[in-house]
């Protein structure tokens, strides 16, 4: 059995194309790769690689990261700018026993050393975005921190290793150097090939609070099925932050175990993810929370098309 799921109906593209790999006999590292990249390099997903949000300061920093649920290798990188596909540097870099998180221009000259693409990853449609969202904040004193859609997934492979990897540029608008959950190993991902991985994607500051992929893992290794370990994740952190705190952000989370069986919880309406599995096409849901219990919907074509349309229109500034 194989299979690969992932945050976001954007992901769709990217696991179709991975799960080509897997039916191949491929390894989960060469297909969740792939996939991410896949993410990263279209433009008109605004919230991951090329044509990401920037900062405050209209700079792209990207972040990623890669966990071998084999050998628990890890790699990751912050706050990069100016590389194509930070995936593929986390992976990289977790392949080094020391200095396997790195940010900045630390990760930048790491990346430049092993000869991977520079590219400005600034494009005109993110700065038309950049400069729409500061009038909105001037003139109707919006917050400007919105767009926290990171791309997570999940990989079962035939042999049944699995990997885990994430990808984004993190909160628009954010302060320069900010990172969240997406490069934090527990937070942003975890897996295990003896048990099953988790990723998430939502606003960090509150999904490092609960180590919350980490969490999921940590109850499939009890023998939770990985939808019940998602509500159970989701449900008791969304509840505490807001008796801690009187709020929650936003908290989105895919799972999958080694046995392929998958799972999903969020606090958000409107969540939707893709999934594909040996034997059948790649699918994608949107989920809704019932009283902390959740359903899953194929999403219609009406809203598939939708969803392209809004994404590709013109930026009226």
């Amino acid at each position: 059995m194989w299979g690969m799921i992932a945050t976001w109906r954007m992901a769709a593209e990217g696991i179709t194309k991975g799960a080509e790999i897997l039916k191949k006999g491929g390894c989960a590292g060469d297909a969740i790769e792939s996939a991410i990249k896949e993410v990263e390099d279209f433009p008109y997903y605004k919230s991951v690689g090329y044509g990401g949000l920037p900062n405050e300061e209209m700079e792209v920093e990207l972040d990623a990261a890669y966990m071998d649920g084999d050998t628990f290798d890890i790699g990751a990188v912050a706050a990069i700018k100016d590389f194509a596909n930070p995936i593929s540097i986390a992976r990289s870099l977790s392949n080094e026993k020391v200095n396997c998180v790195l940010v900045g221009e630390g990760a930048e000259k790491y990346a430049h050393k092993l000869g991977f693409e520079r590219k400005n990853m600034l494009s005109d449609r993110a700065k038309a975005h950049y400069r729409k969202r500061v009038k909105e904040v001037k003139e109707q004193e919006l917050k400007p921190y919105i767009g926290h859609d990171t791309v997570g997934m999940v990989c079962l492979d035939a042999s049944g290793k699995m990997v885990s990897g994430t990808s984004t540029s993190g909160l628009f608008m954010k302060r320069k150097g900010r990172v969240g959950d997406s490069p934090i190993i527990g937070s942003g991902l975890y897996v295990d090939s003896e048990v099953g991985g988790a990723s998430a994607t939502g606003l960090g500051e509150d999904l490092m609070k609960g180590c919350i992929s980490y969490e999921i893992v940590r109850l499939m290794s009890e023998g939770v099925h990985p939808q019940r370990a998602c509500e159970l994740a989701v449900n008791k952190l969304n509840e505490k932050l807001k008796k801690r705190r009187g709020e929650a952000g936003d908290l989105s989370l895919v799972a999958m175990n080694n046995k392929g069986e998958w799972g999903v919880a969020t606090n958000i309406e409107g969540f939707s993810f893709a999934v594909v599995v040996e034997g059948k096409d790649t699918e994608i849901y949107l989920t809704e929370n019932i009283n902390g219990k959740f359903v899953h919907k194929l999403a219609t074509q009406e809203w598939l098309d939708n969803y392209m349309k809004t994404r590709m229109a013109p930026i009226e500034e």
